[in-house]
């Protein structure tokens, strides 16, 4: 009989929430947790020097989004199974990590039955999709139209939406970004494009309308 456990590596900044996540896993008897992270720097250098089977990564890190961060850990790892875990419903950023690479989605409130299923599901090599991703993605296939207009937005045109959104100006999203409030201002002006928006309220209204800011 196989013994062989299931390999995780948890990349989450709150440490109550990491230790939480990590007893349901080591009580299913079946996970072990190789690795702990709580930021991008030190997710990429468990991927280095950790095997694993599945990482869980949180969506909202401080040193990087969630996107940003697995796009980093796929080029590392490409085989590395991810599970996003977000505090944001599924309809607003699942397809976006499911088409950045990730190979699931899950809300943090979900029961710790579904994550069990899901790390399981991953570390077999197939993707776990619930039904209301798939309902998403069915709706989006072949059919631009039926998108939400945020889906055309590149990674960094979406991070700096939704701190335009959250109050910051531009010159503190450069501060945070580590660019310059000439590129920062560029990223504005796509996205007030794409989304045929005027101003600054206009997207803060967008975003509190669609759920895309806390």
């Amino acid at each position: 009989m196989d013994t062989k456990k299931i390999r995780v590596i948890i990349v989450d900044d709150h440490a109550i929430l990491r230790s939480g996540i990590k007893q349901i896993l080591v009580a299913s008897g079946d996970i072990d947790v190789v690795g702990e992270a709580e930021n991008v720097a030190q997710a990429l250098k468990c991927v280095r020097e950790i095997p694993a089977d599945v990482m869980l990564l949180d969506i909202s890190l401080p040193d990087k989004t969630g996107i940003e961060a697995l796009k980093l850990i796929k080029r590392e790892n490409a085989a590395l199974n991810i599970l996003m875990l977000s505090m944001y419903m599924e309809d607003q950023y699942a397809v976006r990590s499911i088409r950045s690479g990730a190979s699931g989605y899950l809300c943090k409130h979900t029961a710790s039955e579904e994550l069990l299923t899901a790390i399981h599901t991953l570390a077999k090599g197939r993707k776990y999709i619930t039904a209301n991703v798939a309902e998403i993605l069915a709706e989006q296939v072949g059919n631009e139209h039926a998108a939400a207009l945020h889906e055309s937005l590149s990674d960094r045109e979406f991070q700096v939406m939704r701190m335009i959104a959250s109050g910051l100006s531009v010159s503190e999203i450069a501060d945070k970004l580590a660019l310059s409030v000439k590129t920062v201002s560029m990223y504005r002006t796509r996205l007030l494009e794409k989304m045929n928006l005027k101003h600054n309220a206009e997207i803060t209204h967008y975003a509190i309308k669609n759920q895309l800011v806390e």
